[in-house]
């Protein structure tokens, strides 16, 4: 026979690993200094314009 699976403790193991999972991407969204996220942004803004930039107009 199989071993009997004790869901209370199935649910909380679960539940800490969600809250770990969660807590990690805290860390990294929040654990960066200003500089490095407004570097990074900038960089997007800058990608963004240059694709823009180089969009062809329809003839409109």
């Amino acid at each position: 026979m199989t071993k009997p699976v004790n869901l209370r403790q199935y649910r909380k193991r679960k539940q800490r690993e969600d809250k770990a999972a969660a807590a990690e991407a805290n860390r990294v969204k929040h654990g960066t200094p200003k500089a490095v996220s407004d570097l990074a942004k900038a960089r997007a803004e800058m990608t963004a314009k240059t694709l823009d930039g180089h969009r062809l107009d329809d003839g409109e």
